[in-house]
């Protein structure tokens, strides 16, 4: 028996040394884990609320991005196939895209039998700015409103791995003064004012968004959202400056979701003006400022 007053043998001591440092690891990485779990439990009641959260979430998946990893809850894009024909869609059908910022999400709906259905929903990877509509060129900011995009409005050679325009300022956007150019979606997980997805969420995207525009569906409506229109998220922000804003979104976004129909979308007195859509519309209709338009015939 080894006199315990002994001194350790050498070769011993590295090992004893390496297991201290493997414990001591796991129990970070066990904290962390907690941490990363608990984050956005904690994170809203910060200062800042939900600008913490959501500089939480762009770094998360930034990180995400820089390893090559998928989104989290991204759909299963080597399956697209299969995900069409268990929806009883398919490439060509006409399509519709929402966006939400805060939940860092983009929503594509596909027509059957004459009503939208949500087809996917893709986590984006990055967004700029703040909850809030862009207000002028060079303000980093993503813009929210309800945009339409036709086949002049897509690259495929863009830099950032296919994009396609929004189309800002709309007629709502310049009855505002608002100024801007060429926001995008696109790939590549980079933003100054556009919606970034990952490359292989574009791919996907890409492939049906221009299928359906050369099916036959001359343009397709894009509505982006500061966060998920409900009556209590709505209250949360009655104090924001945005707070009519968002209300007259929410006028839209409720008329589609009873109806799964694109709303008809025009443009009078610096408000949206939203009407019901017919059954089997695609959303094609331009988004005018119909007051002008009427003044103009006059």
């Amino acid at each position: 028996m080894r006199n315990k007053g002994a001194s350790e043998p050498a070769f011993r001591r590295p090992r004893r040394l390496a297991l201290k440092v493997a414990l001591f690891s796991t129990g970070l990485l066990t904290v962390a884990a907690a941490a990363f779990v608990l984050m956005p439990i904690w994170l809203p009641t910060l200062p800042g609320g939900d600008k913490a959260l959501i500089k939480y979430e762009r770094s998360q998946r930034l990180t995400r991005w820089s390893f090559g990893l998928p989104m989290p809850g991204e759909p299963d894009l080597s399956r697209l196939p299969q995900r069409l024909a268990s929806a009883g869609v398919h490439v060509g059908s006409p399509i519709l895209i929402r966006i939400y910022k805060s939940e860092f999400e983009l929503e594509l709906w596909m027509q059957r039998d004459g009503i939208f259905h949500r087809f996917a929903t893709y986590p984006i990877c990055r967004w700029s700015g703040a909850l809030g509509p862009k207000l002028k060129q060079g303000d980093r900011q993503a813009p929210e409103g309800f945009y339409t995009v036709d086949s002049a409005a897509l690259n495929p050679n863009s830099r950032w791995y296919r994009s396609f325009n929004l189309g800002f300022p709309n007629a709502f956007d310049r009855a505002h003064g608002r100024t801007g150019s060429l926001i995008m979606v696109h790939g590549g997980c980079g933003s100054i004012g556009c919606f970034a997805m990952t490359n292989a969420q574009m791919h996907e995207i890409w492939q049906l968004v221009t299928a359906a525009l050369a099916g036959g569906q001359a343009r397709f409506q894009v509505q982006v959202y500061p966060f998920r229109m409900s009556a209590e998220r709505l209250a949360k922000y009655g104090e924001s400056p945005h707070a009519a804003f968002w209300k007259n979104l929410k006028e839209g976004s409720d008329l589609f979701e009873t109806s799964g129909v694109p709303p008809k979308v025009n443009v009078c007195k610096g408000q949206y003006r939203f009407e019901p859509g017919d059954r089997g519309s695609t959303g094609s209709e331009p988004i005018d400022d119909k007051c002008a338009s009427e003044a103009a015939k006059l």
